[in-house]
């Protein structure tokens, strides 16, 4: 019988980082930190420590990294999901093969992202999976039969114009205004009015609704990131993105 995982701060999920390399634990470790809502706990490890690390820690959501030893990574989390059915695993991998993606999702893992994603979708990918969603990097190309969904668009009844659309790309990639004005060559109150533009015409709540609507669309409908389909976990933005 599994032992219930037990958090220390009421509303913040607690994080365990499983990756070989010292380095990208590191950088795992400050994403989460630095994202509201996400807590890295315990000892970060090699994934073959899984369940000594998970026994310890206490978590309620583990990330793995999915990269050259991803028969053992997975063999790791099918452990974990046997032990800990409650907690939540977020694979930050290397390959883009569909495949790869399925032999991931059926060993237990519900977030399937690539190395480079960023600080926010990681977040989201994390608390979605918490909730039962399952997540998959926008990304990774998907439209085989048979395996991951196929990519579709979010057609909203006012169409978006088309520097709605690139302000909403830099969106989805956890962009500040900011960032988004330097991007684009815009300022950042023109910035502004291009996302309140795009939540309502998204009818979206916040940036990270409008950006979760995306997502689950051009994930065919089964794959879901973002708040919309949160109900007991805290919406997880960064504090740049949590601007208008």
């Amino acid at each position: 019988m599994s032992t219930p995982m037990a958090g220390t701060t009421r509303g913040v999920t607690r994080v365990l980082i499983l990756a070989d390399a010292p380095v990208l634990r590191r950088g795992l470790i400050g994403m989460v930190n630095e994202t509201a809502g996400l807590q890295a706990v315990g000892t970060p490890g090699e994934p073959r420590r899984a369940l000594t690390l998970a026994e310890t820690a206490r978590p309620d959501a583990v990330i793995v990294e999915l990269g050259t030893g991803r028969a053992a990574t997975l063999n790791a989390c099918r452990d974990l999901r046997r032990r800990y059915p409650q907690i939540a695993i977020v694979a930050v991998a290397t390959s883009e093969d569909p495949a790869v993606v399925n032999e991931a999702l059926a060993a237990g893992v519900r977030g399937y992202l690539l190395m480079n994603t960023s600080p926010t979708l990681l977040g989201w990918a994390v608390l979605a999976a918490r909730a039962g969603r399952t997540v998959v990097d926008p990304q990774i190309r998907r439209g085989e039969a048979g395996e991951v969904p196929v990519s579709r668009e979010l057609t909203p009844e006012v169409p978006l114009t088309r520097r709605e659309s690139d302000v909403l790309d830099e969106l989805i990639q956890g962009q500040s205004n900011r960032a988004i004005g330097k991007a684009l060559f815009i300022s950042e109150d023109t910035v502004k009015s291009h996302v309140k533009a795009i939540l309502r015409k998204l009818g979206a709540r916040d940036r990270a609704h409008a950006v979760s609507l995306v997502l689950s669309a051009r994930n065919g409908g089964t794959c879901t990131c973002g708040a919309h389909a949160l109900t007991t976990a805290t919406p997880v933005v960064t504090d740049e993105a949590a601007e208008v």
